[in-house]
């Protein structure tokens, strides 16, 4: 009903146009004003219509025109067609024999609904969502202080950075200019010999073929050659020339060297594997002979299925159950994540920021941690279903998806920044799949060089693609003489850009450089059946393993081994 307020009082306006009503149509429920009621009548002109004084109205329910037969008002609801009919349409018409009710008692059913589901709106989802949007809200202010000391912090340390990393590289660039101008005036040296020693040698074939066409013996008794096999490069020379190399020791300094001048810097906050630059430290450290565990952590799992460290001395693990734990180095357990219903938790990975991001079986979500709660992250593409993930040392985040249908299973890895899909892994050049598909067959790594590095459990191999989606290399464990072919589970990669499996099935681990090739294996720690394998901050390997009775070795029934493989040159 149309109003317009004045400063009196609430004047009734027409239906049809703006003037005040003086009339109304019962039959239509209309409020109308004398020149509109001629208007309302043509305007149904095929209804009665119970026109009246405004003053003499009466509030009632206005039946709606039948769509099939003119003149007819629609007084029942066809149950089947769930649409209002007139007495004629269920007579004879197109609802003849159709369920019906009054459009009375319809009426009074959606009033209900109505009021239903106003009352719920009210008391229970209004209330959830202004909690949520609270929490939210508080959150953003809590992120965005957190930030503004995050870049403050930022910008003082690049300062400080800058001002020793620019003294050094304005050193190295006088120094390569030197060497520049050095091996260039000797390669121009060099380049003229050359030039001249083509010249003489064409003068020469001008003067041998003359002698070929000549009858005269004496002059081609005289002829010697100038030029011997050795004789055109005897001149040749090496370049002077320093290659540019940089290390870094993990704990304490970050150096570069050039000839005989080398840098040092010393970090101003102790690195951690999940820098956003991982340096080579190939310089300062190297695998020990014999690697030496530090500790064996129990954990309240049989059996364990999966770690992810937490800093240097805590990891997330789960199970079969329905809760990932986050324990210490002593096995406590310092906090709990319990998943809703029947839902188990399937791979596990923690952010550069120490938050944790979790799968569940047979979900269609990635969901993070965040202030005790759980919250959906990313949503798989209709039709597949996540598996494997892993967080990179960048932000990305690069998650294993399968799709089964009635002929084959795909398989393939997507990278994420934030929800965005930048990236999707799963054909070679040739067309042909790189990973296998089904449960528990993907498991991957990104290394220094970008490379993924890919644990394909039900294949047997280690594949290492390179970040344009091309594959590098794969490596079956023949190297390693094994006696069975190798069932890799959890893959690392460190920052010597070493690429780490274990092997559950010949209960060790293997050791690959960045190039997918056998270095060494670690055999010598009771490792009975590893499944999980997580890196901590200190460089050392958490190793769970994933206990089994058929085994008749109580020492693995949810273990931790906690290694220790590098050492200081």
């Amino acid at each position: 009903m149309a109003t317009s307020t004045s400063c009196a009082q609430d004047v009734v306006t027409c239906d049809l146009c703006d003037k005040p009503s003086q009339q109304f149509c019962n039959s239509c429920q209309a409020n109308l004003c004398d020149t509109c009621v001629k208007k309302h009548r043509d305007q149904f002109n095929s209804l009665s219509h119970d026109i009246v004084p405004f003053l003499d109205r009466k509030v009632q329910l206005a039946f709606p025109e039948c769509q099939e037969h003119s003149g007819q008002r629609c007084e029942v609801n066809c149950k089947e067609c769930e649409t209002p009919v007139c007495v004629k349409c269920i007579g004879l018409g197109p609802h003849k024999g159709h369920d019906v009710e009054e459009l009375t008692e319809t009426y009074e059913k959606k009033l209900q609904e109505i009021k239903a589901e106003t009352e719920r709106i009210k008391s229970k989802l209004i209330p959830e969502y202004q909690k949520e949007d609270n929490e939210i809200g508080n959150e953003i202010s809590q992120t965005k202080s957190k930030l503004v000391d995050f870049r403050e912090e930022n910008k003082k340390l690049r300062k400080l950075w800058h001002q020793e990393v620019d003294n050094i590289f304005d050193k190295i660039d006088s120094m390569g200019q030197s060497l520049e101008e050095e091996n260039l005036d000797a390669l121009k040296a060099y380049h003229s010999k050359i030039r001249n020693l083509i010249l003489e040698m064409k003068e020469t074939i001008q003067l041998n073929e003359k002698l070929l066409n000549s009858c005269k013996l004496s002059e081609i008794n005289k002829y010697q050659s100038k030029f011997d096999e050795n004789h055109f490069f005897q001149d040749s020379f090496r370049l002077n020339w320093s290659s540019l190399s940089s290390n870094r020791d993990q704990k304490t300094e970050l150096s570069i060297e050039i000839g005989d001048y080398r840098a040092t810097l010393g970090q101003m906050s102790k690195p951690t594997l999940s820098a956003d630059v991982c340096l080579s430290t190939s310089g300062t450290v190297e695998l020990m002979d014999q690697v030496r565990v530090i500790a064996i952590i129990d954990t309240s799992y049989d059996p364990l299925n999966g770690v992810a460290c937490v800093g240097e001395a805590e990891a997330w693990v789960f199970g079969e159950d329905r809760t990932i734990s986050r324990i210490d180095i002593h096995g406590s357990v310092k906090s709990t994540v319990t998943f809703p219903g029947k839902q188990k938790p399937a791979a596990i990975s923690v952010t550069r920021f120490g938050e944790l991001v979790n799968i569940a079986y047979d979900s269609k979500t990635v969901n993070i941690v965040r202030n005790r709660k759980s919250k959906t992250l990313i949503t798989a593409p209709q039709g597949w279903t996540p598996y494997g993930l892993c967080c990179t040392r960048s932000g990305d985040i690069l998650v294993n998806m399968f799709k089964r249908n009635c002929f084959r299973t795909r398989s393939k890895i997507i990278r994420y920044q934030g929800q965005k899909i930048t990236q999707e892994i799963e054909n070679d050049i040739l067309g042909n799949p790189i990973f296998y598909s089904g449960y528990e067959s993907v498991r991957m790594s990104v290394n220094n060089n970008g490379d993924i590095c890919v644990s394909d459990h039900c294949v047997s191999s280690v594949i290492g693609v390179e970040k344009s989606g091309r594959v590098r290399f794969r490596y079956t464990g023949t190297p390693a003489g094994r006696e069975y072919a190798i069932s890799p589970t959890s893959i690392v990669t460190d920052a010597l850009s070493q690429i780490i499996f274990a092997d559950i099935i010949n209960h060790c681990l293997h050791i690959l450089n960045e190039n997918g090739q056998f270095l060494r294996s670690v055999d010598d720690c009771a490792l009975l059946r590893p499944i999980g394998l997580s890196l901590d901050n200190e460089g050392r390997l958490w190793v769970g393993l994933h206990g089994d009775d058929h085994w008749g070795e109580p020492y693995s029934y949810g273990k931790i081994v906690l290694i220790e493989y590098l050492k200081k040159k």
